[in-house]
């Protein structure tokens, strides 16, 4: 039985990790800061300040696992990009890491982003192999450090070491200001809701694809940086018309209500050869039923017609 230990197991990304882990067998130690999630006996919880000394250190001591997956950082919508906590979660994680080589591990996964990559030299697919690695954010500079550093360190402790780079993610429990929940919140409810042109290409996978995604290449052999993601361009204006399909009232989307931001590229997509080569893993579900399924959840939370709720603007893309 394999031993692994997840940090950010209770966010976006973290909970379909914890839930399909938990069915798999193995010994499956989560951390969590606030609460963690229900209906998950199969799993081990630890309540943990990962930022604060000598908590990483105690939990690992403690679990002796055998493989990491890391996918803690600082989340904040509106400031992940410019926060300062970026450079906290660098000297964290690192930390975090060398507890773990103290202790026996042999296997660590890290959640890097897409946005290591230089944005303006976008002009076709992000390769891993290929493309600069020239971030224009704090946090795609600190992703990117932790990447050089982790990588360094676990060459010389012989430690084996996945770097998987998502790209843009949807799904059941996304931050409801963002695109995707922003305009199904708002047709859901009978409120308009402002997009910019829908003219900008975005490699979107869904959030469950992304968690398969990550333990396929945590049960790899593959190391180093491997993007995941869906591989296929897919613009802001067929995100919002396949969203139209699972709710109608297609006169409430304010289309070019918000202007194109001019610093951003018209295309950002993934390079997935690796993904699919080496780990053997393709998303499985279409952009039509990603949507409609996460329509449903959102109905589900009570999220419906008449609802009495504040009227949201649609994020960029």
């Amino acid at each position: 039985m394999t031993c692994i230990l997840v940090t950010g197991a209770t966010g976006f990304v973290g909970r379909p990790v914890v839930a399909t882990l938990a069915g798999r067998g193995d010994d499956v130690h989560a951390l969590y800061r606030d609460r963690p999630l229900a209906g998950t006996p199969e799993v081990t919880w630890h309540r943990v300040d990962l930022l604060a000394a000598g908590e990483i250190e105690r939990v690992v001591a403690e679990v002796c696992p055998d493989r990491l997956i890391h996918l803690a950082w600082h989340t904040e919508h509106g400031r992940i990009m410019q926060a300062q906590e970026n450079v906290v979660w660098v000297e964290g994680s690192l930390r975090m890491m060398r507890a773990f080589a103290r202790y026996g591990g042999s296997r660590v996964l890290i959640l890097g982003s897409g946005a290591e990559y230089d944005w303006s030299d976008a002009a076709g697919p992000l390769s891993e192999l290929r493309s600069p690695l020239t971030p224009a954010t704090l946090y795609g500079a600190a992703k990117d450090a932790l990447r050089r550093l982790a990588t360094a360190y676990a060459r010389q402790e012989g430690i084996e070491l996945a770097w998987g780079r998502p790209f843009f993610l949807y799904g059941p429990g996304e931050h409801p200001a963002r695109l995707v929940p922003s305009v199904i919140r708002s047709l859901l409810a009978d409120r308009s809701v402002a997009i910019s042109s829908g003219a900008q290409i975005r490699d979107y996978m869904h959030v469950d694809d992304l968690a398969s995604a990550l333990l396929a290449l945590l049960d790899s052999p593959v190391v180093g940086d491997v993007n995941l993601a869906s591989g296929v361009g897919t613009s802001l204006d067929e995100m919002v018309d396949e969203i139209l399909r699972s709710t109608g009232r297609p006169e409430l989307v304010l289309r070019g209500g918000l202007p194109d931001r001019p610093w951003e590229p018209p295309l950002l997509v993934a390079d997935v050869t690796r993904l699919r080569d080496e780990v053997g893993f393709l998303a499985r579900r279409t952009l039509a039923e990603g949507l409609a399924g996460t329509v449903r959840w959102w109905q589900e939370q009570g999220w419906r017609s008449g609802k009495d709720a504040s009227e949201y603007r649609a994020a960029q893309p």
